[in-house]
């Protein structure tokens, strides 16, 4: 209506009065033009804050950890769940949410989980106690799920092509950055401000994101989706919740008691409903047909690997710098850095090497690189050498940085292009829902090693009960707390807990290198291009 208008208005006699409105008509389509391409930047800016606040929500409590355990007590598994409980529902809950966005509109999908995470968020530091933080962080993990999901819908409508591959690229690296960083700025305002303000700042953050979101973001769904699958997403997101409550437990209860026991038998049955439901439903969340290929359960997993190999060491190393060798927050968040900083570069450098190499190959060989930088860093914890702890790892966030720039790719390449959509929804739903699983996993098994170690060394000297919360507040690195439970033993429980952390590393090697040989045989000729059809 705008061009036509123009049009009528320059229908003049004169030559000069045409050309000026020739030159008025460009003009306000260039400023049409300015406008949109801003409005479409913005929008890009707001899905790269709201992919920060992913790793910025589980760096940042791992680092305050220890003070909320300083300022509102709580046991043992209450303080786990801190970081559990938003790992947990943000992977679990990520493919339903896709649907969501799909079905009722990818703006207001994304905005109704910005507004909810910043109001949860907001909440946080005035709990009055630990189980009050674990209920918002379920919930946050929740809302989470949306904004990142309605974010990645949104920019893959509105860009095409190469320019798309770039924009996910930048999205990647700007989780990298959080990765990187956010230990280090949580660190710095736990000690200048207070825990309260790592969550607060992230807020924050959301606040912004939620306010480009509004007046950048273009609405647009799926005429053509076809309703939620309820019954699949509810059982999926059951089963992996009674697991990982399971693991937690474990230390604790011990693993024939009821609790433990229980919860691992009632997982195994809603997982298998979870199993039967899909396979009957017209459109389900999780088509299990793709499972018949070598190659697709290849790529799973490398999906998941990460979250053993180095998510584990992103929550688990700031609480060991701070409570057992005396760091502050500010110079455990320094020393982090170390671990995810290669995720800015190698990716990119990675994408690189996939011209003249596979990428199952350059996947496998950074596998191995991760392998030998965690068998490093068990034995560099002996030595408690600080700067030496620097360059393996270093060596890990490499190796670990290889497959990170590859797998999305690979991830599609596997399948049909018409099943590429589900195969994206099921490998980024495996991968965020490994990190809650390997947490649960290492922290149990870190738990079960110092309990094994202190039940010999004060076999009758200290009750049983005793011994296991002083276990697994060490192995969250509450030293003082576990020293406390076990009077006169401090040494012994540093000694017994610095045995079974360079133990874990240890098993961490071996299952990299596993993965490693694993991935070699089923994606070793695997080019992150190739289609479907090369596997037939």
């Amino acid at each position: 209506m705008l061009m036509a208008m123009q049009r009528q208005r320059c229908a003049a006699p004169f030559m000069g009065l045409s050309i000026m409105c020739k030159m008025k008509t460009m003009t306000q389509i260039t400023s049409t033009a300015d406008r949109i391409e801003i409005r479409v930047w913005l929008q890009l800016l707001a899905a790269c804050l709201t992919g920060i606040l992913i790793p910025l929500s589980f760096t940042g409590p791992a680092v305050v950890l220890p003070s909320i355990s300083h300022s509102l007590g709580g046991t043992a598994v209450q303080l786990s769940w801190v970081v559990n409980g938003y790992i947990l529902t943000y992977g679990s809950a990520m493919m339903a949410a896709g649907s969501l966005t799909d079905i009722y509109g990818r703006k207001r999908v994304w905005l109704i989980g910005l507004g909810a995470f910043t109001l949860l968020t907001l909440m946080i530091p005035y709990s009055p106690s630990v189980v009050g933080i674990d209920i918002l962080r379920l919930a946050q993990g929740l809302a989470g799920a949306a904004a990142f999901a309605g974010a990645m819908s949104s920019l893959a409508q509105t860009f095409h092509g190469p320019v798309r591959t770039r924009v996910f690229s930048l999205l990647g690296t700007t989780f990298g950055i959080g990765l990187a960083f956010g230990p280090l700025a949580s660190g710095w305002l736990v000690v200048t401000a207070g825990w309260q303000w790592v969550f607060i700042a992230t807020a924050l953050i959301a606040v912004v994101g939620f306010v480009l979101v509004l007046f950048a973001a273009i609405e647009s769904r799926n005429p053509h989706a076809a309703g939620l699958d309820w019954p699949g997403a509810i059982s999926f997101t059951a089963a992996l919740t009674l697991f990982t409550y399971a693991i937690l437990l474990a230390p604790e209860n011990g693993w024939r008691s009821l609790s433990v026991a229980g919860s691992l038998l009632l997982s195994l049955g809603v997982f298998i409903g979870f199993v039967l439901i899909e396979r009957r439903v017209a459109r389900p969340m999780l088509d299990l047909t793709l499972f018949r290929s070598p190659r697709f359960i290849g790529v799973q997993v490398l999906a998941a690997s990460p979250a053993f190999f180095f998510v584990v060491l992103i929550v688990m190393l700031p609480g060991r710098f701070i409570g057992i060798d005396g760091q502050s927050a500010f110079e455990a968040g320094k020393t982090m850095i170390a671990l995810a900083a290669p995720l800015l570069i190698v990716p990119f450098i990675a994408a690189l090497l996939a011209r003249r190499f596979t990428s199952g190959l350059l996947s496998g060989v950074g596998l191995l690189l991760t392998a030998a930088g965690l068998a490093w860093l068990g034995h560099g914890l002996t030595e408690n050498s600080g700067n030496g702890l620097i360059v393996p790892m270093l060596l890990i966030g490499t190796g670990i940085g290889l497959p990170w720039g590859l797998m999305d790719a690979m991830a599609v390449s596997v399948v049909e292009k018409e099943r590429a959509g589900m195969a994206t929804g099921i490998f980024n739903a495996v991968r965020v829902s490994a990190d809650g699983i390997a947490i649960a996993i290492a922290g149990a098994v870190l738990a079960l090693l110092i309990q094994g170690g202190l039940l010999d060394a004060l076999s009758g000297a200290a009750g049983t009960h005793s011994i296991t919360e002083a276990a697994n507040r060490a192995a969250l690195g509450d030293l003082d707390h576990a020293a406390a439970l076990l009077p006169g033993q401090r040494r012994l429980t540093l000694q017994i807990y610095d045995q079974a952390f360079r133990t874990l590393l240890y098993l961490l090697a071996v299952g990299a290198a596993g993965t490693a040989l694993l991935v070699f045989m089923l994606l070793g000729r695997l080019h992150a291009h190739d289609g479907a059809a090369q596997e037939k």
